[in-house]
């Protein structure tokens, strides 16, 4: 009763901090918003006996990649006169495709067709760390089937780095 209870309020924190991270016209509070989120996320990680994940959510996403989106925010140095990332046309359709492919797998989701990426389910992720324990079964098959997205993400997350520190040197 008191998991759920728990489960609950954190799982309404989490989704009340990713609204107010949409809805936020300041970087900043957004971020912290973020924040909340991510930490609220790993609360209830916790509450589902994941603890490493949990762990690994609060030091690396809550901690390390927050603290570097807040100094490129800073570096930015984007004042008070924020203008709109979204300038119509072909964004807003965009927006609206992404939305409907969401939409369509929510729906999916819920009504319980078979999934658009098959899950390996809770009984293989039972023997994964029976075998391998919780590091092995989370860094086996990052590290061997999931080599490319990672690195993909990393070389992403490095451009836009690059990119924020060239837009900010302009201004200078």
């Amino acid at each position: 009763m008191m998991t759920q209870l728990l489960w609950w309020i954190f799982a309404s924190l989490s989704i009340g901090g990713a609204i107010g991270m949409v809805t936020r016209k300041n970087p900043i509070a957004s971020l912290l918003f973020l924040v909340l989120t991510l930490f609220n996320t790993a609360a209830i990680f916790v509450l589902l006996g994941a603890h490493f994940i949990a762990a690994i959510q609060v030091l690396v996403y809550a901690g390390a990649i927050m603290v570097l989106f807040l100094f490129v925010i800073m570096l930015l140095n984007l004042g008070h006169a924020y203008r709109s990332d979204i300038r119509g046309g072909v964004w807003l359709v965009v927006g609206f495709a992404a939305a409907g492919v969401l939409g369509y797998a929510v729906s999916r989701a819920f009504t319980g067709e078979p999934a658009l990426l098959e899950p390996r389910g809770a009984a293989a992720a039972e023997a994964a760390v029976q075998e391998l324990n919780a590091v092995g079964a989370i860094a086996f098959p990052l590290f061997r089937d999931y080599l490319v997205p990672f690195e993909l993400t990393s070389v992403l997350l490095l451009v836009a780095i690059v990119g924020a520190v060239l837009l900010a040197k302009r201004r200078v």
